[in-house]
């Protein structure tokens, strides 16, 4: 009897262990719910999720170890998985992304990157995942609006929708997201305004919306941004001046502003800053290239072309301590190309239809 007694118990200690080591079944019920919203018909990355433990080497499925909740996914449309090597292809998935992935309260990560057919929107109700830390969307075909209180998630750290097909403006509370530190929201066709309140987002260290159809100003309050290393605001409608302000910026080094409407004068801020990757080309900017360089300027790439700057390239400019690449091409510029040591390697073209400028690599003044 001592013997049957302790065979039911282990018995029942064991089912018990094997609920207890599982995903909870209401997590597994929303990962398929999330399945079936997607057809990927060619890698097979979703024949893994078979059995009752969604922990257990389900594709791209990560949980946390203590309480077994669902804490990642990360599907990668492009990956050097083994499982892309042996199809000899990057992966392509249809369908859409299923509001069952909001009953995964405890995600952490949402990447479902590169798939090139997902569709649909993104659901709202992806604002109520208070852990999320990462939501990584692109390249697909998404469209809709970013949710418009996505500013409730105080954990996101990346927000990358980059490459969809995304539209209406930057909602408001986006500026909510104080753990904020990487935006991409790269060509989508994304519109209206950028929000004043932009400058709360005092982790963002990266901050890339080209190709898209934002105008109106450059809001002064990105300069609160101080942790701000990369701007990149280029093909859009931005139009009125660039602001002094972003030269003084702590760590800004790339600034990208190039295929908008700027007009106005070029900031003298911007040429004697730690901006190294300068880009304002295609714009309207006039009046002359401030007299301000010296040791601290420092650029890769400092390309000022297709604008409507007057007068001559200042002395000054030898004195700054490199530049790599120059363009001032398709301007109003006159007067000699001053010398200078790191100018010997740039060719004629970066000089090239402007009034009467003259001098190497273009032919000698009279």
């Amino acid at each position: 009897m001592g013997t049957f007694v302790w065979v039911i118990g282990a018995a029942l200690l064991l089912s018990v262990g094997v609920t207890v080591n599982a995903c909870p079944p209401s997590d597994r019920a929303a990962l398929l719910a999330f399945k079936a919203g997607l057809h990927e018909p060619y890698l097979g990355i979703f024949k893994s999720w078979t059995g009752n433990d969604c922990c257990n080497k389900w594709y791209g499925v990560t949980c946390d170890p203590t309480t077994k909740r669902v804490a990642d996914i990360n599907l990668r449309g492009e990956s050097e998985d083994l499982l892309f090597q042996k199809a000899h292809r990057t992966g392509y998935m249809t369908g859409t992304i299923s509001p069952a992935i909001c009953k995964l309260e405890r995600l952490s990560s949402v990447i479902i990157a590169d798939w090139k057919g997902i569709s649909g929107t993104i659901p709202p109700c992806i604002s109520s995942l208070s852990f999320l830390r990462i939501l990584d969307l692109i390249g697909n075909q998404i469209s809709g609006e970013i949710p418009s209180d996505i500013g409730k998630l105080r954990r996101l750290t990346v927000l990358n929708v980059a490459d969809n097909k995304l539209t209406g403006r930057i909602p408001r509370s986006l500026a909510d997201l104080s753990s904020l530190k990487h935006l991409d929201l790269r060509n989508n066709l994304i519109s209206g305004t950028i929000p004043r309140n932009i400058g709360k987002l005092r982790m963002l260290s990266r901050a890339l919306l080209s190709g898209n159809r934002i105008y109106g100003p450059i809001p002064e309050t990105i300069s609160y941004i101080y942790r701000l290393s990369d701007l990149d605001l280029s093909l859009n409608r931005f139009s009125g001046q660039i602001p002094d302000s972003l030269g003084k910026m702590a760590v800004l080094g790339t600034l990208n502003l190039d295929g908008n409407m700027l007009s106005g004068k070029l900031p003298a801020t911007l040429l004697n800053s730690r901006i190294s990757i300068l880009n304002l080309s295609r714009n309207a900017i006039e009046g002359s290239i401030p007299d301000v360089f010296g040791p601290r300027s420092y650029f890769m790439i400092m390309d000022l072309s297709y604008n409507k700057l007057k007068g001559s390239i200042p002395k000054s400019i030898s004195s700054a301590s490199f530049i790599g690449h120059l363009d001032v091409s398709h301007n109003h510029l006159c007067g000699q190309i001053p010398v200078a040591t790191w100018f010997e390697h740039l060719e004629a073209s970066s000089f090239s239809y402007n009034d009467c400028l003259c001098g190497k690599p273009l032919k000698a003044c009279l």
